[in-house]
């Protein structure tokens, strides 16, 4: 019987830091530590990256990650995993081995996992008959954006992760591995729970405690109502959770670390991006979360029981990004008296403009920043005598060509000119060409992943560098 497997989050997202898994490997006592980098969106922005160059296409912070986690990591005997292979698990390995190798690690053994991109296969599956419906609206097939489309990637599972630990990987890389698969595999491994026998619940409770760890600093009092009670957030601590053979896990994080745990920073993350928390599905099964019970045992530490979960889907969650015009957005503020009204002012000038010049954006939107910026239509007018000292125009047209989209950058710029008195304005944005998602199904079996493990100094020798 294998005994209690401890598991901590590394990063939830591109550009987290790195001192709080630095400190869960030194001071956590953990197996595991593992690095979330990936967003809906940032695959097909990698992707994009990688056909302008094809060593690019990986989430740079997996080099500072290699830089700063490995030696403490190897000496630990803790295993990394992560997802910042992005659209080039390769060139990510590749990245990591020399940083392993300059740090006098080359025979750090690293796995790299690819197989979920499918950016040159969409004919192909499409040629079995396959439809890629839009799982939101409903439309039927890509046809109307074949020509635009720009990465398809899949959401993979726990198995390539398993395969690779399996090769004895110091460090497992992979492409779009969902965030909660990161965790499942390694738990999976640990207690030898298999998807061909009867450990869906165990499997389910590992993948819960996957999404709860999956975002880090946010389960330890990060983006939570808890703020109020989060002790020196500048040195927030990452959760860690020591997990049973049946499943039940106690989330805690480093004594003396920043931030905070309990049973209400823990249960936002449960319902965090959960649309259905009675079938919540992954790539590695159905998760029901209905039954989970939430447990203060003490200062930082909650217990989880409950968890349970179904047979994993026959089909893999796809997203599908593609070109769709362009974004031009400018900024001016307006100081007191009549900060609102010269804001208004402003909306009329630009919307004018924009039509007067013949163009027509596909969506056009104006935010007035410190009134109407988050809350919309519906935030009251300020009352009378309680007008605010400031207020920041944003306005955004997106466009349907290049062209179009220069003309409404350019009307962006009227306000500072041909607008009140007292406007103040930046440097004009750049415009930005819109990559937008189409979010889609595909058959498990068109989706398999190959895994390979090699040392360091093997990975750096193959590239002649």
């Amino acid at each position: 019987m294998a005994g209690n497997c401890r598991i901590g989050a590394g990063s939830g997202y591109w550009g987290d830091m790195i001192d709080p898994a630095v400190e869960l490997i030194e001071h956590g006592d953990v197996r595991y530590v593992c690095f979330d980098l990936l967003a809906e969106l940032t695959v097909a922005l990698l992707t994009r990256a990688k056909m302008r160059d094809p060593g690019k296409g990986h989430i740079p912070d997996v080099e500072t990650i290699i830089r700063q986690a490995l030696p403490s990591a190897r000496r630990n005997e803790v295993g990394l995993v992560t997802n910042g292979g992005g659209a080039n698990p390769a060139a990510a390995a590749l990245a990591a081995a020399r940083v392993a190798c300059d740090a006098g690690l080359s025979d750090t053994r690293i796995g790299v996992i690819d197989g979920d991109d499918l950016t040159d296969r969409v004919a192909e599956i499409r040629a079995t008959g396959w439809k890629f419906t839009h799982l939101e609206s409903g439309e039927e097939d890509i046809d109307r954006i074949a020509d635009r489309v720009v990465a398809v990637s899949a959401y993979t599972g726990s198995d390539a992760v398993i395969e690779a630990l399996d090769g004895d990987a110091h460090v497992v890389i992979g492409g779009r591995l969902a965030d909660s698969a990161l965790y499942c595999g390694p738990l999976m491994r640990h207690f030898g729970w298999s998807f061909d026998g009867d450990d869906w619940e165990r499997i389910g409770a590992a993948l819960t405690v996957g999404h709860v760890l999956e975002c880090a600093g946010i389960a330890s009092g990060g983006m939570s109502s808890q703020w109020r009670l989060s002790k020196d957030p500048w040195r927030l601590g990452f959760p860690f959770a020591e997990v049973s053979e049946d499943g039940s896990a106690v989330v805690s994080k480093v004594a003396g670390t920043g931030g905070v745990i309990n049973q209400w920073t823990i249960k936002e993350h449960l319902l965090y991006e959960v649309h259905d928390p009675f079938n919540y599905l992954l790539p590695d099964g159905v998760v029901d979360m209905s039954a989970v019970e939430v447990t203060e045992l003490g200062a930082d530490t909650v217990r989880l029981t409950g968890m349970s979960g179904r047979a994993r889907p026959d089909t893999l969650k796809v997203q599908i990004g593609y070109e769709d015009g362009y974004i031009a957005e400018g900024r001016t503020m307006f100081p007191w008296p009549d900060a609102l009204e010269k804001a208004d002012f402003c909306e009329q000038l630009v919307r004018e403009r924009i039509g007067y010049l013949g163009v027509t954006p596909t969506e056009l939107r104006f935010d007035r920043v410190g009134w109407d910026a988050l809350a919309g239509p519906i935030a009251p007018k300020p009352a009378a005598g309680l007008q605010p000292n400031e207020v920041e125009l944003r306005m955004v047209a997106k466009c349907r060509t290049r062209a179009e989209g220069e003309i409404a950058r350019r009307a962006m710029l009227l306000p500072a000119t041909a607008g009140p008195v007292g406007t103040a304005f930046g440097a004009p944005l750049p415009l930005r060409k819109v990559v937008a998602l189409w979010p889609t199904l595909v058959p498990r079996d068109l989706v398999p992943q190959r895994v390979l493990v090699d040392t360091a100094k093997e990975i750096v020798d193959a590239h002649g560098a």
